[in-house]
């Protein structure tokens, strides 16, 4: 594949002719979006010289001029934040790939408003005499903020040649395959273990770790208050299924959560886990942008929630890097006496700027502790959380291939990720591109 438009020493000065074609594109979203390849029809306008010689390096345009898109009614894209790049191929008495690029500019583009892609250039050597087509093939968007996101567009059917270079001189019997066709080699090895964060299932409490028993359904360790000096306990992990709220429209997946405590006096600081692998991130993500937090539902003679929250991510997150939620925790005040029940409640995400709550369809109780109230307890309202640091552990939901696993449910990059690479080239008929 040839270099894109840094190639300029030697460019042929001849006539330039400007031909429009139009084809039916599919788009791909990012994988995160859960968005489905949407369908569309582009249209482009290919500037190149009307007539050159074998050994010429001519300049070629691929100016978009129309395409069914547009920003969608959920985020403003900044100035000088969307790219593009392609393919052109040629054809007839030479056959190769064209690397074509645009430069990162564009105007703010508001929400809901025409989508506006730079002109993307490339350069060609000729190499044979005869008929040489232009015909525009796949091209990507990719928004580099707050996120990198890319969009991946296909034609759906053959595409004419836009334009033609009539080249003289040299052999036309020669070759005819004046462009490299191969591409470099790729890595093929890829990491063989991948940390997953994630804590072992922790089982529950034997019987006689357990001040009282219960069966599966009230928890694990279930002992708590004045019983046996025990000070740790182990909840058992439940699969809880969410109905999660979120930019893009609404989005289901069931997730394993543990919940666990640890008496201190007469409170509980609790540690809320989600179990099980983690997912790659389908882009870079900034530090310091991705916020959880949960209400843990109290039931049994105690009543209300008590917030836990979890840290931001204190690094990057590289695309292709595995995205974790990290523990959750917070302190539980008993506003009650006796046994009390502990189930994962609301769920929510913050990601730069956007929020998505993900509510419990049913509840399933993770841990029964024996409490004793206390002054300022829950009994009925919402517990405080806990100031203290959470330790980075616990993975996001597999929750199978139907649903991706609780990430997409959340959305997590919902403001981002899913609005810059998937909505951003959401293709809509009839729209337009200026």
């Amino acid at each position: 594949m040839l270099g894109g438009a840094g190639i300029l020493l030697g460019v042929a000065a001849v006539p330039a002719q400007a031909a429009e074609v139009s084809y039916k594109t599919e788009c791909v979203p990012p994988a995160i979006s859960g968005m489905d390849p949407v369908q569309g029809t582009t249209q482009v306008e290919i500037t190149a010289p009307a007539e050159a010689k074998v050994g010429d390096e001519v300049q070629i345009t691929w100016k978009f001029v129309k395409a069914a898109s547009k920003n969608p009614d959920i985020i403003d894209l900044e100035k000088d934040t969307v790219q593009p790049t392609g393919t052109l191929k040629a054809g007839g008495a030479q056959t190769g790939d064209i690397a074509m690029e645009g430069p990162r500019q564009n105007p703010a583009i508001p929400k809901n408003s025409d989508m506006k892609l730079s002109d993307m250039k490339g350069t060609l050597k000729l190499t044979a005499a005869g008929e040489v087509t232009l015909t525009p093939d796949a091209y990507n968007v990719n928004v580099n903020k707050p996120v990198s996101a890319d969009t991946k567009c296909t034609p759906t059917e053959a595409v004419k040649s836009a334009a033609t270079i009539k080249v003289s001189g040299g052999d036309s019997g020669g070759t005819t395959g004046g462009l490299p066709t191969g591409v470099p080699p790729v890595p093929t090895e890829v990491p063989t273990e991948l940390p997953t964060g994630g804590t072992p299932p922790s089982s529950p409490s034997s019987p006689s770790e357990s001040a009282t028993g219960g069966d599966g359904g009230s928890g694990g360790s279930d002992s708590g208050g004045s019983g046996g000096g025990q000070t740790a306990f182990t909840g058992k992990e439940v699969e809880i299924p969410y109905e999660c709220k979120t930019p893009i429209g609404d989005k289901s997946a069931t997730s394993p959560v543990q919940i666990d405590a640890k008496k201190d006096g007469g409170n509980f600081g609790l540690t809320v886990q989600f179990k099980k692998s983690v997912m790659d991130s389908p882009a870079d993500i900034p530090a310091d942008s991705v916020k959880p937090s949960m209400e843990v539902a109290l039931g049994g003679a105690d009543k209300g929630t008590v917030r836990v929250e979890g840290p931001t991510n204190p690094e990057p997150i590289k695309s292709g890097d595995p995205i974790e939620i990290p523990n959750l925790t917070g302190t539980y005040k008993p506003g009650a006496d006796g046994e009390s029940t502990l189930s994962p409640g609301v769920l929510t995400v913050e990601a730069l700027g956007t929020t998505t709550t993900c509510t419990p369809a049913k509840s399933e109780v993770s841990l029964t502790l024996d409490t004793s109230s206390q002054p300022g307890g829950s009994a009925g309202g919402a517990g405080t959380s806990g100031a203290g640091p959470a330790s980075s552990g616990g993975g996001l939901a597999d929750t199978g291939s139907d649903d991706n696993g609780l990430l997409q449910a959340l959305g997590l990059l919902a403001g981002t990720t899913i609005l810059l690479g998937g909505a951003v080239f959401t293709f809509m008929p009839r729209g337009r591109m200026r």
